[in-house]
């Protein structure tokens, strides 16, 4: 059955009538607009038990402790207002006088678009609640960056979010991934991005924090998230923020000793790059939404393979909607100017040269390059040879359009495109769909493609279709 949206005062007056539900509410900044919608849609007094905005940075201080970074729109700002207001609230009302009453507190921080309008404006907005009066409480946090070219209309898209939170932890949290659309009930996509979400607590106990990142991109609700080796999701700003970025591009379906020697050979380079400092290099796997489209619809439980092998190997992953790499680029030169790296196959930077894959974009390769390269930007070329008796194949005899040509040589006299001349031979012919291919049919000699323990990692979890018994009919018939 297909839900029925409610506006934001219908909601916030479901929730005002449910005589079960009590909480605070805390805005700081210029998130000051959700509580409005509870207030104004009547029977508040059955549900607030409190609102505040300490609007003024010293009396935020006092009340919830100085930040080591003097900041507050972060996500520890709002982890301690919610912390804070969620105690608070536990320790005033007595459960003797209200046995039945679930608590819970909201809080947001929030910076809008400023004045000369080079800052759009971003914020934190969350919740802590209970669904029963002797449960642990849940949390759900997401970060926002504003888009529209008002103050005034930014507010009144948070109010509307931060109602549509509130509600969706009461009535939808039985299904999260739903829960994550709804708070986009009756705001346009274009206005707001959500870029990272966290659940925690008993009620999202099985929930992997990795898919609810791609959700935000299946859905539309952003174009890039990132995770780390815990799995824990992770806001692009407070990773990359003025950060040399060197990303590796693939499917990983899974990843092999060729993704391995690529990304260890190409930090090799990188890092002997004047403009590049080891203690500010954040090192990304990245996979496109395009690469997990590859056989039809997403495979969910596909993506999360890759992801488990990718984070036990301690790396960070950057899930895109970039299908051109000059997007990609684009979208790191919003957190910093730093000197960048991406590391390709030969095959790939042969795509890049090829122009048909500009033709939707106005001014074709010239404007596409023109965006990679305004940055401090180096391409690192792994080779190929397929096969043995192939000749290598590397920047210096890759075939480029005679029309292209002096593009191409000019980027690769200036030291723009790079070869990966350490490789490791040994590794060539190894290919991932091949690879896969024997997983899923049980044959021998697949372990020998991948880095160390990442074979015992397939076989244990059982990923990629992974079948003990096709194994063993394999050795029985032999």
């Amino acid at each position: 059955m297909e839900r029925i949206i409610l506006t934001a005062n219908q909601k916030a007056l479901k929730i005002n009538l449910n005589e079960n539900i009590y909480g605070t509410f805390a805005e700081i900044g210029a998130g000051q607009e959700v509580v409005r919608h509870f207030f104004r849609s009547g029977g508040a007094s059955g549900t607030i038990a409190k609102a505040m905005s300490a609007y003024d940075k010293d009396f935020s201080d006092a009340i919830y402790g100085q930040e080591d970074d003097s900041r507050y729109v972060t996500e520890p700002r709002l982890r301690k207002m919610i912390e804070y207001e969620y105690g608070l609230i536990n320790e005033r009302l007595s459960r003797e006088k209200w046995p039945d009453k679930c608590y819970f507190a909201f809080a947001n921080t929030i910076a809008t678009i400023n004045f000369t309008r080079k800052f759009k404006g971003h914020g934190w907005m969350g919740v802590r609640f209970q669904l029963s009066p002797d449960q642990e409480p849940n949390d759900v946090i997401f970060h926002v960056r504003m888009k529209e070219e008002e103050a005034s209309l930014q507010q009144e898209t948070i109010g509307q979010m931060g109602v549509n939170l509130i509600y969706g932890c009461f009535h939808i949290r039985n299904n999260p991934e739903e829960l994550l659309r709804s708070l986009y009930d009756n705001i346009a996509k274009y206005k707001v991005e959500i870029d990272m979400i966290h659940f925690e607590g008993p009620e999202f106990k099985n929930v992997d924090n990795r898919l609810m990142s791609l959700q935000l991109i299946k859905n539309g609700m952003t174009d890039a998230v990132i995770f780390g080796p815990e799995g824990n999701n992770i806001l692009p700003a407070a990773l990359l923020y003025k950060k040399n970025i060197l990303a590796l591009r693939g499917s990983f379906r899974p990843a092999t000793k060729v993704n391995i020697d690529m990304i260890k050979k190409g930090y090799g380079h990188f890092v002997e790059e004047r403009k590049v400092d080891r203690e500010k290099l954040v090192v990304l796997f990245e996979i496109t939404l395009n690469n997990l489209r590859s056989e039809g619809e997403i495979d969910e439980q596909d993506f999360l393979d890759r992801a488990e092998i990718l984070c036990s190997l301690g790396q960070t992953v950057l899930i895109s909607n970039y299908q051109q790499y000059y997007k990609l680029v684009e979208y790191f030169t919003r957190y910093t100017e730093e000197r960048m790296g991406l590391i390709m196959g030969v095959t790939n930077l042969k795509d890049l040269f090829n122009d048909k894959y500009y033709r939707e974009l106005k001014g074709g390769i010239l404007a596409a390059f023109g965006i990679l390269y305004s940055t401090d930007l180096k391409l690192y070329i792994y080779p190929s040879q397929p096969n043995e008796e192939d000749e290598l194949e590397n920047s210096k005899n890759l075939k480029i359009h005679p029309r292209l040509r002096p593009l191409y040589d000019y980027l690769k006299s200036n030291k723009r495109i790079i070869d990966i001349d350490n490789y490791d031979p040994e590794v060539l012919q190894i290919f991932s769909r091949d690879i896969l291919e024997k997983i899923r049919h049980g044959e021998e000699g697949w372990e020998k493609a991948l880095p160390a323990y990442v074979d015992n990692i397939i076989r244990d979890k059982r990923l990629f279709g992974y079948h003990p018994e096709n194994s063993n009919a394999l050795t029985k018939k032999e």
